[in-house]
């Protein structure tokens, strides 16, 4: 079978999204499957795996991101010699899968990875929620009425394009993650790093983005410091906040307990995570948390925030804690989890069981299965697509 991936971006650039179009790329490669990722990026880009397709783009700032409205020829005539097309952004790659596969009868996947309102908020704080709220209700079920399977990672991802009016049926499908090296991780050397085998290690991996939720968990850990005297947090990644995370934890006076590790290569990262006691985020955008459900395979409890994604996959007082978005309850829940080692060790035991359901390989077969239905059903690809939806296409004709 011939799949097209279609993102608005790819690597270099890092992110949940990018990791899950690479190892899903592999696993698939590995069932005999022809996986290609179309995306967008500076021309010159050279990539270190094979059936990456790019065509040219704006640059967004600094984001990672480029602006295009089209493919190269090249592109388009390979992307409409697919079997099937999987989508993983809505607005650009959704648009030109739509524009591009539709009228040649290739069935279109989408899948929802991200929370589009909570992340115009982080980015442009000033645009009311209303207003962002609105736009996705203008724009959501229109577009998802016109593919052919709209799939969340979660039941809480599901709930909100629920609300956001997407009346389609929806399949839950679990992101996978390669779960394997994370059960068999062996701990770095704690004493390479400056902590002592004493200390109550939390972590945190992923992006020093404002979605993220950070200046949150520093004033939390903070808190934490100030009842626990031998506690510390290891940040790994990298960012646009990290500046002004570093400055926060020098002014809350807790440079001496928090370390800002920068971005590791990952396959680093289970060694980091098996040498911990804990994992803690503060993020409400997640949709499938990868970095928690890693975590959890090393046997960590997490400390994390009700939200969908993250509240799908921790259950409060069984794999880890739960709290509101309130600085005073998720710092009671913090240190009850840093003072207490037995119920430490419970909740990572119980973490590490429940994360096996998302093993890639199983996840794999799941979405194959998608796959393999969506090409041998009859396709009868008239162009029925919602009249709101055409009119937002037709003025963006490529």
């Amino acid at each position: 079978m011939r799949i097209g991936m279609m993102a608005d971006t790819y690597k270099p650039y890092v992110s949940g999204v990018t990791n899950y179009i690479e190892l899903n790329k592999r696993y698939l490669e590995n069932n005999g499957h022809a996986v290609y990722v179309f995306t967008f990026s500076e021309p010159d880009y050279e990539d270190d795996e094979e059936r990456i397709i790019r065509s040219s783009g704006l640059p967004l700032a600094d984001t990672g991101f480029f602006l295009s409205l089209k493919y190269s020829r090249e592109a388009k005539n390979l992307l409409q010699s697919m079997d099937v097309v999987h989508v993983h952004h809505p607005f650009l790659s959704g648009r030109l899968a739509l524009h591009y596969c539709r009228p040649e009868g290739i069935p279109v996947i989408f899948t929802n990875h991200t929370r589009y309102d909570l992340l115009a908020q982080a980015y442009i704080p000033m645009l009311p929620e209303e207003i962002s709220e609105s736009l996705l209700q203008a724009y959501m079920p229109s577009f998802c009425k016109a593919v052919d399977l709209v799939v969340s990672p979660s039941p809480g991802m599901e709930k909100v394009l629920r609300e956001l009016e997407v009346e389609n049926h929806i399949e839950v499908v679990p992101n996978g993650v390669e779960l394997k090296r994370f059960f068999q991780a062996e701990p770095l050397s704690r004493a390479s790093y400056g902590f002592s085998e004493d200390d109550i290690l939390l972590i945190y991996t992923g992006r020093l983005a404002p979605e993220k939720n950070l200046d949150f968990l520093l004033l939390a850990f903070a808190g934490v410091f100030q009842a626990v005297e031998n506690v510390k947090l290891l940040l790994i990644g990298d960012g646009p906040m990290k500046k002004e995370l570093e400055e926060l934890a020098k002014n809350l006076q807790i440079t001496k307990a928090v370390h800002f590790a920068g971005l590791i290569p990952y396959e680093n990262v289970p060694g980091y995570l098996s040498m911990c006691n804990a994992f803690v985020t503060a993020s409400v955008t997640e949709v499938h948390p990868f970095s928690v459900i890693e975590a959890m395979g090393t046997g960590l409890p997490v400390m994390g925030i009700h939200s969908p994604g993250v509240g799908d996959t921790v259950e409060d007082g069984i794999t880890g804690f739960l709290s509101t978005k309130n600085l005073p309850a998720f710092t009671a829940k913090l240190t009850r989890l840093c003072l207490q080692t037995q119920l430490r060790k419970k909740m990572g035991s119980a973490a590490r069981k429940a994360s096996h359901k998302y093993d890639i390989e199983l996840t794999t077969r799941i979405m194959l299965g998608h796959y393999e239905n969506l090409v041998s059903e009859p396709r009868n690809h008239k162009l029925d697509w919602d009249k709101r939806l055409l009119a937002i296409l037709e003025r963006f004709r490529v």
